[in-house]
This record gives C-alpha cells, sequence and structure tokens, in this order.
C-alpha cells in the first residue's frame, strides 16, 4: 500500500519566478487546487494552492485606477512571495496509512510525493486516496458484494468464516474485522466476496452458527 502505486506521478509544477496570474491560469485550466513549487533541479521549495491565490487578488471593492493599479502589481508578482514554505510531503516508501493520517491531522487536499533527493515525482490527493482505499477493498470488484458477520467473540470464528466460504466454493478477496461503533456487540467482521447466490451462504451461515448483520446481505 506505497503511495507510488496511487499517486498521480510526474505532477504539473511551476518556477518560484512565474507571475500569480500564470499560476491562477495553470490551476484553472487542469483543475487543481495545489501547485508543487521547485527549482532548477525540480526539488521542492513551495506549494501554492487556489486559495493562497484568491486572498493575493485585489477585494472586489476595489474600481478603476485603484484596481489596474492592483493587477498591475500582481501580474509582476513572482508566487514565491505567496507560496507556502510549510513543506509536507511524502516519501516514495510513504504508506496509504501514512498519506490518511497526515492529510487528516493537518486539514489539508494533497501531498506531495518525493524521492531521496526531494525531486517531486508524484502528488496524492484526497481523491487519489479514496480510489486507492476503493481498489484495496474490493468496491469495483464485478459481482462482489460486502457481507457482514457479528463477531462473538468465539474461539476461532475467524477459521469458521474462512470454512464456510471454502465449503460453498465462493471466493472472497477481503477480510476485516473490526470494532461495533452502533452498540454493545463485540464486533462486525466484514468479507468482500464473489457471490450471486446469497440464499445459499444466509442458510449455510446459519447452519454454522454464524450470525449475518442483514443490513449488510440482501437475499432475492
Amino acid at each position: 500500500m506505497y503511495v507510488q502505486y496511487y499517486m498521480t506521478p510526474n505532477p504539473i509544477t511551476i518556477k518560484p519566478s512565474i507571475p500569480i496570474p500564470e499560476a491562477r491560469e495553470i490551476l484553472k485550466r487542469h483543475d487543481f487546487r495545489h501547485l508543487p513549487v521547485v527549482d532548477s533541479q525540480g526539488r521542492l521549495v513551495g506549494i501554492v494552492t487556489d486559495r493562497d491565490i484568491r486572498s493575493a487578488y485585489p477585494s472586489s471593492v476595489l474600481s478603476g485606477p485603484e484596481l489596474e493599479e492592483e493587477l498591475s502589481r500582481l501580474a509582476r508578482t513572482p508566487v514565491q512571495e505567496i507560496m507556502s514554505t510549510y513543506l509536507l510531503s511524502l516519501d516514495m516508501e510513504s504508506t496509504l496509512d501514512d498519506a490518511l493520517l497526515l492529510l487528516e491531522h493537518q486539514k489539508i487536499g494533497a501531498l506531495p510525493v518525493l524521492d531521496e533527493g526531494r525531486v517531486v515525482r508524484g502528488i496524492l490527493s484526497i481523491r487519489d486516496l479514496l480510489k486507492a482505499y476503493g481498489e484495496l477493498f474490493g468496491l469495483r470488484e464485478k459481482g462482489s458484494v460486502l457481507i457482514a458477520f457479528k463477531d462473538d467473540g468465539s474461539p476461532g470464528i475467524l477459521m469458521r468464516i474462512v470454512r464456510l466460504f471454502e465449503n460453498l466454493d465462493i471466493p472472497f478477496t477481503r477480510l476485516l474485522r473490526t470494532k461495533d461503533k452502533r452498540g454493545d456487540a463485540k464486533g462486525i467482521i466484514y468479507v468482500r466476496a464473489r457471490t450471486y447466490n446469497l440464499n445459499q451462504l444466509n442458510g449455510a451461515a446459519s447452519k454454522a452458527g454464524l450470525e449475518l448483520l442483514g443490513s449488510s446481505i440482501k437475499t432475492t
């Protein structure tokens, strides 16, 4: 689950000297919210966001010569004047969990991914992260269903669930054990499986003494 496999590689970067309106146009053209700022060697020196640029533009209450003067000044101002130099980043060996914790803690939308020489090799956005976790949890697998079992804490319950799917010859790709935050139950065990015969699974689970949670499985 390394970020290098899910990041957007070779992202668009800008130099510190480009004017603010040019950076704004790049963000608008590509529908970005973050632009890494790099030196001549491609090493990260700053980050400029759409918020930084909006803050740099003159107030909407200005008009006439005063507005023109401010826009003229802005056209001569390089992004290095407004970019953030408090740089948070990931490296090529960072995991998706590392990225999630950092994005959540810092309340930011994207992180540059750097190699050992601090050269920008990619960028990982919240959108990339959601797509990555969607793939890891099998959300786009054809014919897959997420099945929830009540975790009663009994010995060997995971093995009994695995044996259930093996006996029915139902392939499964994910197994996740979690705490149940809805009430006093000890937990929930989720299984991502490929099956259309949920009636058969429901009956076999009951015979095996396994409790399916009704909100997670539908029979037809």
